[in-house]
Parts: C-alpha cells; structure tokens; sequence
C-alpha cells in the first residue's frame, strides 16, 4: 500500500494513464482539431465565458503561468501553432481537470496539439502538487482568531475548522487492487476517503493528507496522519476543530453524542449546532468537485500520479477561492449529518473516544445556546 501525505513531491516522469490514452501515446490518428482555438477564441471570450470553460478566473490564470514560466518545471512545448507559452500550458491543464469526462484525446483536439504534446499535463500536476507546502496551511494564531469570531457569531464558539473526507473514483490500479474497494465494491482511493482535509469557514483548505485506499476507514487515515500528533499545539487558546462521527472525540476534535435513542436535549442541540457549523466541509468538497470535475472520476492508474493530481486540485481551489463559481448544492447536509449521527457503527472500526474529549464536549454542549 502506497501512502502519500501532502508534503509528497514525488516525480511524475511516468505517468500512467487509462487504456484508451495508452494506446493514442503510441498511434497518433489524424482527428479534427480546433486550430485557433489560443489565437482567436479564448481571447474574444469575456470573463464570464472564460470563467465558464476553465473553472478559474482569467486573473487566476495569468498570475498562476507567471508562478509557473519562473519555476523549474516550465520549458516552451511544441503544439500544433508553435511554442506553447506558459499560460497557454495552465490553459490546458484547467480545461482538462474542469471537464469530467475529457480524455487526453479530447485535449489534444481542443487544443490543436499532438498527444504526445500533453506532458504539458504531468508538467502542470507536478508544479501545482509541489506549490501545496506553500499554499495550504494551517490558520496563524491571528487567523484563528478571524475564524474562530465566524463559528462563534454561528453558536459555536472555539472552532477554527472542520475535517472530513471524500471519495474520489477510479479505475481498477494495477497494484493492490483489492484494497481500493470500498463496502459496496467499487474501486475508489482513499486518503481518509482518498483525501482528508481540514477547511475554514472560507471553505479554505487549511490541512490536506491523501495516500490511503477507500477500505480503511475514517478514523484509522486520521490517527496515520501527520495532523493527529500535531492538533494540540496546532489549536491555539484551547481552540479545536468539527468532524462527524466517524472520528474519535478529542480534546481538539469534537464529534457528536453518538444517537442511541437516549440523548438529552443538550446533546441533541449540541449535534445540531455541530451539524450546522461542519457543513463547510462537506460544500468545501462539493465545490473542489463541481469546479475540478475529473475528480469524480480519475482515469489515471498509478496511484502516485492520482495524489499528485487530487493535491494540484486542492491547490486549484485555494488559489482561486475569491471567484465567485457558482455552487450547486447537491443535498442537505443537516439532514445528512444527522444520518450519520443515528446510523449503527461498528465498533471494531470506530476509534473509542478520548476521555479528555468526551469532558470537552460536555463542557461546551453545556455553553451552547438552545
């Protein structure tokens, strides 16, 4: 089993990719291609219709080719019209991870370049996994304090963050296949469910781990993670953090009274805050999704290049979380979240509780407003 944490910069010099992108590596075809596509029509769109096809801002954009034409990874790439300069590299790479079902065919026609031009894509990956020391980090005690105002103007004091996980699809990996079922047999990758993550009331990535396959459980990706030795002296001013109950309670992750017909109203109206405070995770994920769509299904197989390509991503939406991209909701997250409250766990894969935990949760279901 490969684990890969966030501070992974593992090369991408061999990028593995699905069998219909395999086979067009080696037998280029003559296919209808866009051929202005860079010269004519991206620049006559308007920053709605750009926005529309690339998921990010034009300003976005330009800033990320200049971060990306000053580090080692860029060098001018032959297409179809020439050198490719490095916006047009980052056009490609947020036109490809914005459309779901793109394959790297598609891209090479949308774009007027050959197949074997779409290094371009691992060139990009790799620079943007290896900007996420940078760009995604945990809140400064004066950040903190910014977010834990917003939780508390919201009826929960002393929160800087939620954490949670979320699956991402993939093709059957040719290594350790089994391990990437999840319990109803399809093939997913999971790092706390492929990726775990922890984010503001911004929907700011603040904390990303991916590197486990979709068997293990929640609980289990959080005490591997670096974040589960690091959270005390993290959480500044006995601060902590939300997530469901699917983690164990500790003194700086408070989770909900587990629903077995036997709750006080206390503890139920603790649940229902803690509900309506951890949304932010789960639109955090709906958002990463909706805006980065290859994330619902990743057709690359090696598992190294998928966290490589899941972490860019995350580094995507941090960089472009002041655009204003128009999130669909997708269910009711109360109404989930209090599913996952009543549901029957299994004990043998629920960490227990820390005791230490359990007297917090006290302390601050007692502080709560009804």
């Amino acid at each position: 089993m490969d684990n890969l944490s966030s501070s992974s910069s593992s090369s991408m010099s061999d990028m593995e990719l699905s069998s219909d992108d395999e086979f067009d590596l080696f037998e280029e075809r003559d296919r209808p291609k866009n051929q202005n596509y860079f010269q004519e029509t991206i620049p006559s769109y308007n920053d709605e219709e750009f926005y529309e096809h690339f998921h990010i801002s034009r300003r976005v954009a330009e800033s990320i080719a200049l971060q990306f034409e000053q580090s080692e990874y860029f060098h001018y790439q032959s297409g179809g019209n020439g050198k490719l300069s490095s916006l047009q590299h980052v056009l490609i790479y947020l036109w490809f991870v914005a459309h779901q079902t793109a394959s790297f065919r598609d891209v090479a026609d949308q774009f007027h370049i050959s197949i074997s031009s779409l290094f371009v894509i691992r060139k990009l990956t790799n620079f943007l996994s290896n900007l996420s020391h940078r760009v995604i980090s945990w809140p400064s005690p004066e950040e903190q304090t910014v977010i834990e105002r917003h939780f508390r103007d919201n009826d929960f004091p002393g929160v800087i963050g939620a954490i949670d996980g979320s699956h991402v699809k993939i093709d059957k990996p040719s290594n350790d296949p089994d391990s990437y079922l999840n319990r109803k047999h399809f093939f997913f990758y999971s790092g706390m469910q492929l990726l775990q993550a922890v984010c503001d009331h911004r929907k700011k990535i603040r904390d990303l781990f991916v590197g486990f396959p979709g068997s293990v459980h929640d609980s289990r990706v959080f005490r591997t993670s670096a974040l589960f030795n690091t959270l005390p002296e993290k959480c500044h001013n006995n601060t902590y953090i939300l997530g469901d109950s699917g983690y164990p309670c500790l003194p700086n992750l408070l989770t909900p009274f587990k629903a077995r017909g036997d709750l006080t109203r206390r503890q139920s109206n603790f649940n229902l805050k803690l509900s309506k405070n951890r949304y932010v995770i789960e639109h955090c994920f709906g958002l990463l999704k909706q805006k980065f769509r290859q994330l619902y299904h990743v057709k690359l197989r090696s598992i190294v290049d998928i966290v490589h390509l899941i972490r860019a991503c995350c580094v995507l939406h941090n960089l472009a979380l002041n655009d204003h991209f128009q999130y669909e909701e997708v269910e009711d997250v109360v109404q989930h979240d209090n599913e996952v409250v009543a549901r029957e766990f299994d004990e043998e894969e629920v960490e227990r509780d820390d005791g230490n935990g359990i007297q917090r949760r006290n302390q601050v279901a007692n502080l709560l407003r009804f």
